[in-house]
């Protein structure tokens, strides 16, 4: 039998992945492939046949391994209900517009910032938005069904075992309330909280696979599957096996789809501190522990400004002309203003565009890294970020990104881990806690350029259109 030992199913927004990892920590092989949202009852819903055929495909092709554990991650804005063993709906996209009915209704609920650390987010991001349509739309499906967050739809559909767990619950869903540790009072006024599966630790293992799934795969049928976590947490996890970070302040950003900051600090959480209304939040850990967070759509932004391109900004070849293209830019002060994502962020109302676009494409480029380098050195001063700066993910690659933040933020060390995989060997250290990443971060020296007055034009511009 071959090497492999644990499979890590993450189940991102914009794509999942699959990856099976070696005892040690080494990643053997990955899987991947891009979520196909759909349409019904008029209602964009996540991408649940699609998903499923990865994970059976994948789990086959590492049965020549001795596969012990599974683990699945997910994002936080999901949520199933199970019915007779089967889903009762299709799932929710979170990017899917509620009725304005509903959304009326539903702001006249929720609870407060003060108990949940959820502020109040666009279309579905707040999960309790998700059950109020829900509950309009499927009524007795709805009413009949148990609800599991989306990483623990994943645990149901390894094992048929049914269960919930609190860093999904905890994120911007409106139904945690992060002081108390349980459920928030809009979820226990509503009902919903005796609706959910039972709350287990994201290390228990919920389940052995189903016997179907062993035949389609030919994985042993003593395959335990974890009750698994949050996406953002399990990058959390996996910067905390990093020396620098573990005991230290630290905040480690997490880049994709969203760009997170989740601040590591031994200061108490003071959530009447934190601007609800510009996308900061409480995120909670595994371990049930509150952890100050901001978050804007850095990826998806990203992505909308050089969308007509053939290369990303995280290309490595395309890394040295990146960084010269920066003097243009700035010559030019060609430069996006917030947001490219609207209500999201902390700049949510900004109507946001290019001013004096380049038409060289390194220079859009460049300037886009900027742009994401300006917006998430605003996040993390919201979030009182000092000291040091971990940036993990995809973004972590793009060389003019990370070493604008350090331009922009003199004071704090940003560091990079060279490492694509951090949210599946968070979710890997839920196994063994003491394993560490390989290798070691790499400290980011600033821009050979000086970005203030430039940082001070575009934060004047922002201002004069807000």
């Amino acid at each position: 039998m071959k090497q492999g030992f644990a499979v890590v199913v993450d189940i991102g927004k914009t794509r999942s992945k699959v990856t099976l990892w070696s005892r040690d920590g080494e990643m053997l092989e990955k899987h991947s492939r891009a979520n196909s949202p759909y349409v019904e009852q008029g209602i964009s819903c996540l991408d649940v046949a699609g998903i499923a055929g990865l994970i059976d495909e994948s789990l086959a092709c590492f049965s020549d391994h001795r596969v012990e554990y599974i683990v699945p991650v997910a994002h936080g804005a999901g949520i199933a209900a199970i019915k007779h063993g089967e889903l009762a709906y299709p799932p929710f996209d979170y990017e899917a517009q509620p009725p304005a009915e509903i959304i009326s209704a539903y702001r006249e609920m929720r609870a407060p910032f003060s108990e949940t650390g959820s502020p109040c987010l666009p279309a579905g991001l707040n999960c309790g938005i998700q059950l109020l349509w829900a509950e309009a739309v499927y009524g007795d499906e709805f009413r009949e069904s148990t609800l599991v967050p989306w990483a623990q739809y994943w645990t149901w559909y390894l094992t048929g075992e049914a269960s919930s767990e609190v860093s999904s619950l905890g994120c911007h869903s409106d139904l945690w309330n992060v002081a108390h540790g349980n459920f928030s009072t809009l979820a226990q006024n509503r009902g919903w909280a005796e609706k959910f599966a039972p709350i287990r630790r994201a290390q228990d293992v919920i389940g052995t696979l189903r016997p179907a799934l062993v035949r389609r795969t030919g994985l042993s049928p003593g395959v335990k599957v974890l009750a698994g976590l949050h996406d953002s947490n399990a990058a959390l996890l996996a910067a905390r096996g990093f020396a620098q970070i573990e005991n230290n302040e630290a905040t480690v950003l997490s880049t994709g789809t969203w760009f997170i900051g989740m601040r590591l600090t031994r200061e108490p959480l003071n959530l009447a501190a934190m601007p609800e209304a510009r996308d900061c939040f409480a995120n909670v850990d595994p371990f049930g522990h509150a952890v100050p967070s901001a978050r804007f759509m850095g990826g998806r932004e990203i992505e909308t400004l050089i969308g007509i391109d053939t290369r990303q900004v995280d290309i490595k070849p395309d890394q040295p002309k990146l960084l010269a293209a920066v003097p243009a830019v700035l010559q030019q002060k060609a430069m996006v203003l917030p947001t490219l994502s609207p209500g999201n962020g902390p700049f949510p109302n900004a109507k946001g565009g290019w001013l004096h676009r380049p038409e060289d494409w390194f220079e859009r480029r460049a300037a886009a890294c900027l742009y994401a380098a300006l917006v998430t050195s605003q996040s993390l001063d919201l979030l009182g970020s000092k000291e040091r700066l971990l940036v993990e993910g995809r973004f972590a690659e793009a060389e003019v990104f990370v070493r604008a933040l350090a331009s922009l933020r003199p004071g704090t060390k940003v560091y990079i881990a060279n490492a694509h995989n951090d949210v599946s060997f968070g979710a890997l250290r839920l196994i063994n806690p003491s394993l560490r990443p390989s290798g070691t971060l790499r400290e980011i020296a600033p821009l050979e350029h000086d970005l203030t007055a430039y940082a001070k034009a575009w934060l004047d511009e922002q201002m004069a259109q807000s």
